[in-house]
């Protein structure tokens, strides 16, 4: 087959409505798949096995080999985007009658570029306040990190943040900033850590190491849980690793977000903090959580509105000012969005959402464009129907002359 037909076959394939029903209807199945998996997997979950993927993949009986087992959005998205585009290439001609078809296309085509925008660069942190207080970094909801730092000079901390995904591979990890290499003898994505000394005495599971030497881990008994997907709750992983330098082992810890403490110790000279933490993005800016309220409507305990009333401040200064956020009136500060999440009034702490979704205002130009499209195409249709009545009623009315 010479190249011209090759090409013809191609924009033949990718034109044809034949191509877009079958992607319309196998979107609508992957549509109720996903959410009759969303009660077993949640929305996080759901996300990334269905729609987040260019294929659905299962793990075949008794194995941890995935197949795939159906397109997933990735794919299906992406060929019902070069569908259309193809479509108004080859297919469409530029027309005043067909304006309003263009423009519903366009907005369209623009939805589907946003969700995989969205889908790719948006980031989801939050960053919780104490009252009186200020922070400069927001944590993940779903992904966490080892974090080793050097205290050594009083003056700063240098970090060494180790991603819990290359944690997981187990494979030897040296970072040039430390004198020793990271290795993860065990690792699980979701565990709970008891006591040996609690009454009654914690039992140990089998096939999981008990290998601490150093630390906490030696009084603290490893047992692993289900990882779950429901949107209240989050894994919490844990890890053994081994620090190796020079000379041989420095020692094994038992690392945990459950372990609020860092662990210290000294190695060549130097002093460390070692802990298992909800993975952090340092911000260029500062917030400091000035007055939370929780108002209620008078003569009741129903809530009417929380809010949280925050400074804005920059290492030079040249930031310092108030906000006040609360629903629908989230703070948009430096390409990033903080949402009024959670509250304790009690407690005296704010939790704010942040966000930072490069293309949020494409689903609003998307949907303004075809609405506009839906309107005008009407609009001309409406025209066209008025213009070719008005002769008929013309002549319908007409009386002839005797």
């Amino acid at each position: 087959m010479n190249t011209a037909k090759i090409r013809t076959a191609f924009i033949k394939f990718f034109v044809s409505l034949r191509l877009t029903v079958v992607l319309l209807a196998l979107s609508i199945v992957l549509v109720f798949w996903a959410t009759l998996a969303q009660v077993q997997l949640g929305i996080w979950g759901v996300q990334e096995q269905f729609f987040r993927t260019f294929f659905v993949l299962l793990k075949i009986p008794g194995t941890e080999i995935p197949v795939p087992v159906f397109p997933g959005g990735y794919f299906l998205g992406g060929l019902l985007l070069a569908n259309l585009v193809t479509s108004h290439i080859y297919r469409f001609k530029f027309t005043w009658k067909k304006t309003g078809i263009q423009l519903t296309h366009i907005g369209l085509i623009l939805l589907l570029i946003g969700e995989l925008i969205t889908s790719i660069f948006q980031e989801d942190y939050q960053l919780r306040l104490d009252e009186g207080r200020s922070r400069n970094y927001s944590e993940s909801f779903r992904e966490n990190e080892v974090a080793i730092i050097d205290t050594t000079d009083p003056e700063w901390d240098e970090v060494v943040a180790i991603p819990e995904d290359i944690l997981a591979r187990r494979r030897e990890i040296q970072h040039p900033n430390l004198p020793f290499q990271v290795v993860a003898r065990f690792h699980v994505p979701n565990a709970n850590l008891a006591l040996k000394s609690a009454t009654p005495a914690p039992t140990p599971v089998p096939g999981v190491p008990d290998i601490a030497t150093a630390g906490t881990g030696p009084q603290v008994l490893l047992l692993p849980r289900p990882i779950t997907y429901k949107d209240d709750e989050r894994n919490l992983p844990a890890a053994y690793v081994e620090l190796i330098g020079a000379q041989g082992t420095i020692g094994t810890w038992l690392l945990s977000p459950m372990l609020i403490q860092p662990q210290t110790f000294e190695y060549a000279g130097r002093s460390f903090r070692l802990t298992y933490r909800f993975a952090r993005e340092y911000k260029p800016f500062a917030l400091e959580l000035l007055e939370l309220r929780h108002d209620v409507y008078p003569g009741t305990e129903i809530p009417k509105k929380f809010s949280s009333r925050v400074r804005i401040t920059t290492p030079d200064g040249g930031e310092d000012r108030e906000a006040l956020i609360y629903m629908n009136n989230p703070l948009r500060y430096s390409g990033l969005t903080f949402f009024q999440y959670q509250m304790d009034s009690v407690s005296g702490f704010s939790v704010l959402q942040v966000v930072r979704n490069p293309g949020w205002t494409i689903p609003y130009v998307a949907c303004a464009l075809m609405g506009l499209g839906l309107l005008v195409q009407f609009g001309i249709h409406l025209v066209g129907f008025a213009v070719r009545r008005r002769p008929a009623a013309t002549a319908t009315t007409s009386v002839p002359s005797t």
